[in-house]
């Protein structure tokens, strides 16, 4: 197995993308963008496929029940064919705080309507007849003026990846999706992940080995890891204190199953009692380095080592630093260590 390299824009701005640009000179093989509550996601990614060549181009990741399952589809065709088909629909289903308090959605049935919006998506870009009766969204709507409609640019491949971090969620990647966009992830505790897709796709008749495994992870490099990596967990603090509700926090309920569920539930309290300096110190530091690339040369190969043996195809990752200079010279680094380990794997 060889590892490839994603990254994540360091901005919106016209240099940011340049940097993008510049990373596909390096052998980069993919970028993804976000989408939280600043820009969307797709917009920058219509822009990259104009300044770009090879770089396939991730949605990192559209939040679903933002647009309509037949809106999302008119975009990922139209980036698909924009981009000669370097295109890959990264969908999520976000979280209540975010659909509720920015949409204006109900976060309701979330595995339902990725569901349902994967089976949409499919059809209409296909070129069949838009037709759906599901217990989120009906295809023309019943007692409607509404027709089944083809698309006139359909018979298009658009892959879909899933941002999956629930059991069910991630048993519906492992069913239906062509990737996994993971986050909290942790080499070394791989099987909570892996095992729920791996068992939804061998039950439906395909391989775990269909399925691109991406996960997200921190670039810096530093003669001081402990410092890193303390420093890195405590920017956790606001993940695990604030992203979600009080109830509802798919990322602590993804690091309590990897045994960290007392640290976490410290994390939160203190978060939401206004603490924060608190809240931060008490993430533990592995979270911070096992879910990064911390450390001299040894350190970050060590780790690119831990990912490609747990089975990651590739690494989105963020770098670090300053200035864009800095910055692509630390990718570039990262890439010399990433040839090293593809090398050995090949041996």
């Amino acid at each position: 197995m060889t590892l490839r390299i994603g990254i994540h824009p360091p901005g919106a701005d016209p240099g940011s993308l340049g940097f993008v640009r510049d990373a596909e000179r390096l052998g980069v093989d993919s970028v993804w963008v976000a989408e939280a509550w600043m820009y969307d996601c797709l917009t920058p990614l219509a822009y990259l496929a104009s300044i770009t060549e090879s770089l396939r181009l991730g949605s990192g990741v559209v939040q679903l029940g933002s647009r309509s399952p037949s809106m999302l589809a008119m975009s990922a065709l139209a980036l698909q064919k924009m981009s000669g088909g370097r295109f890959i629909l990264g969908i999520g289903t976000s979280g209540p705080q975010v659909m509720e308090g920015w949409h204006g959605i109900r976060f309701d049935k979330p595995v339902t309507r990725t569901r349902e919006t994967i089976e949409i998506i499919r059809k209409a870009a296909s070129g069949e007849r838009l037709e759906y009766d599901g217990k989120l969204h009906q295809l023309p709507l019943p007692d409607s003026q509404g027709r089944a409609i083809r698309s006139p640019v359909g018979g298009v491949e658009i892959p879909i990846y899933n941002a999956a971090l629930g059991p069910a969620n991630l048993e519906l990647t492992g069913e239906l999706c062509d990737g996994w966009i993971g986050t909290a992830f942790m080499a070394e505790t791989s099987d909570i992940y892996f095992d729920p897709m791996r068992h939804a796709a061998e039950a439906a008749g395909r391989s775990f080995d269909e399925i691109e495994i991406t996960v997200a992870a921190g670039l810096e490099f530093t003669d001081d890891i402990e410092e890193a990596g303390r420093r890195h967990a405590a920017g956790y603090a606001f993940t695990i204190g604030a992203m979600g509700s009080s109830s509802t926090n798919f990322y602590n309920q993804s690091y309590t199953r990897q045994g960290f569920g007392d640290a976490v539930e410290e994390v939160q309290r203190l978060w939401q009692a206004g603490d924060r300096e608190a809240a931060g110190a008490a993430v533990p530091i592995e979270i911070g380095l096992h879910t990064n690339l911390l450390g001299d040369d040894d350190d970050v190969t060590r780790r690119l080592r831990a990912y490609r043996n747990a089975g990651v195809d590739t690494l989105r990752v963020t770098v670090n630093g300053d200035g864009l200079c800095d910055k692509l010279d630390d990718l570039a680094r990262l890439m010399d260590l990433v040839e090293r380990v593809n090398a050995e794997a090949m041996t």
